[in-house]
């Protein structure tokens, strides 16, 4: 299953049942799961754990140096989880000691052609990022987000699970969850209803999360008041759990 014209590191640990086309390149410290498949002329490097079933597309570079000024090649690490897709010359960097150390993808994510995940970042399951999505270093991404194309995401910002970043759109603050933004900088558009309602939500809850946008960006009422609203609700309506638990956490203010 791997061909004889790969590069590998006799200190990778690479599955028997995963496969490795020609002159795809496996640095020391990588750790490939069963099943995944690695195209030709692709590079991981490590340390980077790479679970189950994930796909590799020629030219794609995983786990190598951060682009960090201040980086010093200290060991830092890339973890990735089961049943990603990562197209052509896509890039995933390891992490620095600004922070944890480790860079995190979950599983279930596609990561289209160039698209570009930095150090430090954190990224959550059944993700998509279209042609030439950036994430900035630092960046939180929850489940079920997409990025579409040439969108771009500023350092330490926050996005909150089933938001839908439009195309060209420059996120420079934290977006709370459910919300489709727009605009250089990112603005609030409404809920994202239509990925809400393929991933299983009830009418009555998209409601309840559209009455919810209303409260935090038509009522005039302060942040705070407004979360406190969102947080009285949230009893009756579960679904708004989400909001508040991350309007608590947001570090760089939401889009407004």
């Amino acid at each position: 299953m791997i061909d004889p014209r790969a590069v590998i590191d006799p200190s990778a640990e690479i599955d028997s049942s995963a496969e490795v086309g020609p002159f795809a390149v496996i640095g020391a410290g990588v750790v490939v799961g069963a099943g995944t498949r690695v195209a030709a002329h692709a590079m991981i490097q490590g340390p980077t754990t790479i679970g189950r079933n994930n796909r590799i597309y020629q030219f794609a570079s995983i786990g190598d140096a951060p682009q960090d000024k201040k980086y010093a090649g200290e060991p830092t690490r890339l973890e990735i989880g089961d049943d990603n897709v990562f197209r052509e010359s896509c890039t995933i960097n390891r992490g620095t000691t600004k922070d944890e150390g480790v860079t995190r993808v979950g599983s279930d994510n596609l990561f289209m052609a160039y698209s570009h995940v930095a150090h430090d970042c954190a990224v959550g399951d059944h993700c998509v990022f279209a042609n030439m999505a950036t994430l900035g270093g630092h960046v939180e991404v929850g489940d079920w987000v997409i990025f579409a194309g040439f969108s771009g995401v500023h350092q330490f910002c926050k996005i909150g699970a089933h938001a839908f970043i439009a195309n060209n759109t420059a996120v420079t603050r934290d977006v709370p969850p459910y919300l489709m933004v727009t605009g250089r900088p990112a603005e609030p558009h409404s809920i994202n209803s239509e990925g809400l309602k393929r991933r299983g939500f009830t009418a009555d809850q998209i409601r309840n999360l559209r009455n919810a946008f209303r409260l935090l960006y038509r009522s005039d009422l302060k942040l705070e008041d407004a979360t406190q609203r969102l947080r009285e609700l949230a009893p009756e309506q579960p679904e708004l759990q989400a909001f508040v638990d991350f309007l608590g956490t947001t570090t760089r203010s939401i889009v407004r």
